[in-house]
């Protein structure tokens, strides 16, 4: 039995290389995340979870800290949210902020665990986190605010950057304080007595 699990981690180990191999890592690594908390996740017990050794992890994150920061990233990339095209820039936001919450209500909740060990341990604030975690990754509102100049609704060139964050700025400090998705009242409240009426201000003379 025990020489049949030990082919079979072999055979795994020499399947996966390169980038299928670094997925694999990355997605034991977040279920680990996911089940047993910043805490108590250990290099070998993603390494167990990954059916690798451990020096597989070492080679590519020098410590702990980094495997969770490229494991949050990879889950961010690796599942994007659907940007919506409704016509308009008020549809847009009301539709990409409903579907957010939705989706990403229980990341929010796992990310906003681990930030107090990462803190502790590294001395990063969560804002630090989320900087790393996103780096040069396009944003979720990018195509959304484009096409809106596009269309005339917004001036890119004249809108405080403050006024475009503001929407998921609260978005974020909702579902970190709820652990819940953003209700459909909430959701209309930020766009129609926010965000619209800071957009009215700025719109293109």
């Amino acid at each position: 039995m025990l020489a049949a699990m030990t082919e079979q981690v072999q055979r795994t180990r020499q399947r996966r290389r390169g980038e299928e191999l670094e997925a694999a890592l990355l997605e034991a690594a977040w279920q680990e995340l996911v089940e047993a908390g910043f805490a108590r996740l250990t290099m070998e017990s993603v390494a167990a979870r990954a059916k690798t050794g451990v020096a597989v992890l070492y080679r590519r994150w020098p410590n702990k800290d980094d495997l969770v920061l490229a494991a949050i990233r990879h889950y961010g990339t690796t599942r994007p949210v659907d940007i919506p095209d409704t016509g308009s820039l008020r549809g847009d936001m009301i539709a990409l902020l409903g579907s957010a919450s939705s989706t990403r209500v229980g990341f929010a909740a796992i990310v906003g665990a681990a930030f107090s060990g990462l803190l502790a341990s590294t001395g990063l604030t969560p804002a630090q986190v989320r900087e790393k975690v996103i780096a040069d990754r396009p944003l979720w509102s990018d195509q959304i605010f484009a096409r809106a100049h596009e269309r005339g609704e917004i001036d890119l060139n004249r809108i405080p950057p403050v006024v475009l964050t503001m929407p998921f700025d609260l978005m974020r400090l909702d579902m970190l304080m709820t652990y819940k998705p953003i209700p459909p009242e909430r959701v209309l409240a930020i766009v129609d007595d926010l965000f619209m009426p800071l957009v009215a201000i700025n719109r293109p003379r």
